[in-house]
């Protein structure tokens, strides 16, 4: 039987023991069992990797409160947070973490008067939990003094080195006591934080929690291909085919969350921006609409949204893809907790399918579940799902109107005359129907939604023009005796039709003549291959880099005149137009052309 490690065994005292009971912590986590017992006891530096959400600010925290338990005139500890919102959500926990007068904390970040933080700074605090730059300012200012401290902790180091703050840490470090303990967390350990560590540090110990694969408490994750100019109707779609949408949707810059969200509005959602420009008065009203539900939509980016910790959120959504799989878990994480259902959906341009793959990897590696292909809602099953809710939501309302009953039996008299009124010329159906339109029209009407371009599966290159509905290969294929293939080798390559010949009949063993209908342009060329021998060829391709890029032409036909079409429709779109210039001109250039393309290095290969 595995046994069962408790905070009384981590050497916190009683009065440490009551703050964690108070705080309803039943079992220390892995970083806290490991940071804990070195920060009480003997004085090396320490470099502690832990993801976000383990608890590593009272891994920290309840040291630092079990051993500053006097007013010693000095600040005893820095905290360095890379964010407003972090910093006062560590400097918040602290507090929390003790229940005598001291340590005093105090919070000081960019966003806010200096009056308030110079006050608390000369009333006398033993814990200083800051952002770099607005304790810079404090250090140039003469207003804050670290030159005593006990204790340095850098929180979340690696986000603090990503938002360029390296400059401003190493400026603090050398107005830093030098025999102060230095602590470091970080959720990864990029060479810029050794690099830090080797500089500052001196002799330090790297502690990191058992490697467990971090599970976002999620029901769904998902993903959609869609195009860019598609992401806002396919968000609206989300929003409104969900029953209720309480959620956080994510973007890479300031700009595009303040566009979305002004395009949101303006369709009737209760949305708002949060991003580093934002003021934090501004901030916090934000957030607390946000929390209490009055706004149902948050658009925010990674920086802005570091240290929130909002409960029922509903979706999460990646408008743009993460950058890598350590974004894609802190943005998800902040759905599907405490054992509620959560969907997390990521948008996918469909140029980015390469990226999706190396993300889908590195999370299967690193994330319980996988990503699950699903597709935008369809305007007809939206406008379903929100008539079923609207009608549910009727049928409530109307239940408990029976149950009502009227003070005043004028109230009642009133409606009936009204109700009497409105049946005079029209049947009380009728009249029901119109006045259903007239509350809920706007919002089961079709044309609130646009058209959305479908973006083809991996495995579909071809369309029907009739229906708009992708179709597989093995369905274009299937009673081809001929595959058409494009090729990229052309006439910049030294390749003409004898050529282009020659090359697929050695290349596959077959005889010159079974490659047919060859057209060659400058940069590429199309070829009809004996069906065997085209998927050969394309496998070749996909395996071998001694041969050149090939696909299938989306314009696969049997006619031989289609064909020539097909190359003629390839030349005006991809040729090169050509340059008026005099023969002499020309004829040099053919000789002194060195060829540079990849291509013209499959005929030289060839025996």
């Amino acid at each position: 039987m595995e046994e069962i490690i408790t905070f009384e065994d981590l050497g916190l005292d009683e009065i440490s023991l009551e703050a964690v009971s108070k705080k309803g912590f039943e079992n220390p986590s892995p970083i806290q069992i490991l940071a804990i017992p070195r920060l009480l006891e003997g004085d090396a530096n320490v470099i502690a990797k832990a993801r976000t959400g383990t608890g590593k600010t009272a891994a920290f925290g309840l040291p630092l409160s079990q051993k500053i338990r006097t007013d010693t005139g000095k600040i005893r500890a820095l905290v360095l947070a890379p964010t407003r919102e972090l910093a006062l959500q560590v400097c918040k926990e602290i507090d929390s973490l003790h229940s005598g007068q001291y340590p005093r904390c105090t919070a000081v970040y960019g966003g806010q008067g200096y009056g308030d933080q110079l006050r608390a700074l000369k009333r006398g605090v033993e814990i200083v939990v800051g952002t770099p730059g607005r304790v810079q300012d404090h250090l140039e200012r003469g207003t804050l003094d670290i030159s005593k401290i006990d204790f340095f902790i850098l929180d979340e180091a690696d986000e603090m080195l990503d938002m360029g703050f390296i400059e401003d840490i190493e400026a603090i470090f050398a107005q830093a006591n030098p025999n102060c303990r230095i602590l470091l967390f970080s959720a990864t350990m990029p060479q810029p934080i050794l690099k830090i560590a080797t500089q500052f540090m001196g002799d330090y110990e790297i502690v990191e929690e058992e490697s467990t694969p971090e599970t976002p408490v999620l029901t769904e994750q998902k993903y959609i291909y869609v195009r860019e100019k598609d992401k806002l109707e396919a968000i609206v779609r989300i929003i409104d085919i969900s029953p209720d949408f309480y959620g956080l949707l994510f973007t890479q810059t300031k700009a595009d969350a303040d566009t979305l969200t002004r395009q949101l509005d303006e369709r009737g959602y209760e949305v708002a921006a949060l991003h580093g420009d934002i003021s934090q008065l501004q901030r916090e009203k934000i957030l607390y609409r946000f929390r209490i539900k009055k706004t149902r939509i948050l658009v925010a980016t990674d920086v802005a949204a570091r240290g929130i910790d909002i409960e029922g959120l509903s979706h999460v959504i990646n408008y743009s893809l993460p950058f890598d799989s350590s974004t894609y878990i802190h943005r998800i994480g902040r759905t599907g907790r405490a054992g509620a259902k959560g969907v997390a959906i990521t948008f996918v341009r469909p140029e980015e399918r390469r990226k999706l793959e190396h993300l889908k990897f590195a999370i299967k590696k690193g994330v319980k579940g996988s990503l699950e292909e699903m597709q935008i809602p369809s305007v007809k099953k939206v406008l379903e799902a929100k008539r079923k809710r609207l009608f549910d939501s009727m049928k409530i309302s109307l239940e408990n109107e029976e149950a009502t009953t009227f003070d005043n039996q004028n109230d009642e008299d009133i409606f009936a005359k009204m109700a009497s009124e409105l049946c005079m010329e029209k049947t009380p159906q009728e009249v029901l129907v119109s006045v259903l339109k007239s509350f809920y029209g706007k919002q089961l009407d079709s044309s609130r939604y646009n058209n959305i371009t479908p973006v083809a599966p991996k495995n579909a290159r071809f369309a029907d023009r009739k229906s708009g509905n992708f179709l597989q290969e093995s369905t274009v294929l299937k009673d081809a005796k001929q595959i058409r293939l494009y090729v990229q080798l052309g006439r910049r390559d030294g390749f003409r039709v004898r050529e282009i010949a020659d090359f697929f009949s050695k290349l596959l063993d077959i005889p010159q003549r079974l490659v047919d209908k060859i057209d060659v342009a400058d940069s590429f060329s199309l070829v009809s291959l004996p069906k065997d021998a085209a998927f050969i060829a394309l496998e070749m391709s996909k395996k071998r880099k001694d041969v050149p890029h090939m696909h299938l032409d989306v314009k696969t036909t049997n006619s031989g005149d289609d064909f020539k079409r097909d190359s003629n429709h390839y030349r005006n779109r991809f040729e090169r137009p050509k340059r008026f210039n005099n023969s002499k001109k020309n004829s040099s250039n053919k000789k002194n052309n060195t060829r540079t393309s990849n291509a013209s290095l499959y005929k030289r290969k060839q025996p």
